[in-house]
């Protein structure tokens, strides 16, 4: 295989808002299908903006249009898809129960198909009530967390939430490999799963996603702690090589 060149990539090396011709907000409190708690606002720097080299996504205990918490969901929707490639973010986790954060990617044609038949890869997800377990994986409408078939691997990573860690998948037409740090923990195949759109939907544009969330069905299953508001995301870059 010729070797992969970067084609797409934020640094975070200039201060403000998010570049607007890499990410777009996804914005609202109808709970996401998850039950969160939060809200997702655009264009705020409080809930996320560019310091210090680093993209900073940060959950405020503050009442904001009936929700109590306020975050963000940064996506490229609008901007920029990928068929196959290595996606890969080096970022530090929020500690604390209830947090949520998420890497990860979403089919381009879920406007037309919906949730879960445009297919999800999770890059990386974190719950705060299992300090360190890192969650990769994989939904279709033939496994995901509603019928309790998703694909997953899990890595555990004891200093998540105060150190850098580089998340990333490599995605090929049959197979999709979970990373941390270059360890490969988790591999989802064609081969195993099946062919057809239900079980591997992986062979379309994707784009990408960054949040922060709080509670909800999976990141609140036991509670969340009122008291150690605020807490951030740390993302340090996102490369994309093809």
């Amino acid at each position: 295989m010729a070797p992969r060149r970067l084609v797409w990539r934020d640094e975070f090396d200039r201060p403000g808002l998010p570049d607007t011709t890499k990410w777009r907000y996804e914005v609202g409190g109808n709970g996401w299908g998850n039950n969160e708690l939060q809200f997702y606002t655009a264009r705020r720097p409080e809930n996320a903006r560019v310091e210090g080299g680093h993209l900073l996504i940060e959950v405020r205990r503050e009442s904001w249009q009936g929700k109590q918490y306020t975050s963000a969901r940064l996506t490229t929707r609008q901007t920029q898809t990928w068929t196959y490639g290595r996606i890969e973010a080096r970022a530090k986790l929020p500690a604390g129960l209830g947090t949520w954060p998420a890497i990860w990617m979403l089919g381009q044609n879920i406007g037309t198909v919906g949730w879960p038949r445009c297919g999800e890869l999770d890059i990386m997800e974190h719950v705060g009530y299992d300090p360190g377990v890192i969650h990769g994986t994989t939904h279709t409408q033939a496994y995901n967390h509603v019928k309790h078939t998703e694909k997953t691997g899990t890595e555990t990573i004891p200093d998540a939430t105060t150190a850098f860690h580089l998340y990333a998948i490599d995605w090929t037409p049959d197979q999709i490999d979970f990373y941390v740090d270059e360890h490969r923990y988790f591999s989802a195949k064609k081969s195993e799963l099946g062919a057809s759109e239900a079980e591997w939907p992986f062979d379309q544009p994707f784009y990408l996603l960054l949040n922060l969330a709080v509670g909800g069905n999976w990141g609140g299953a036991k509670g969340v702690d009122e008291t150690i508001w605020p807490r951030r995301m740390e993302v340090d870059y996102v490369r994309v090589y093809q």
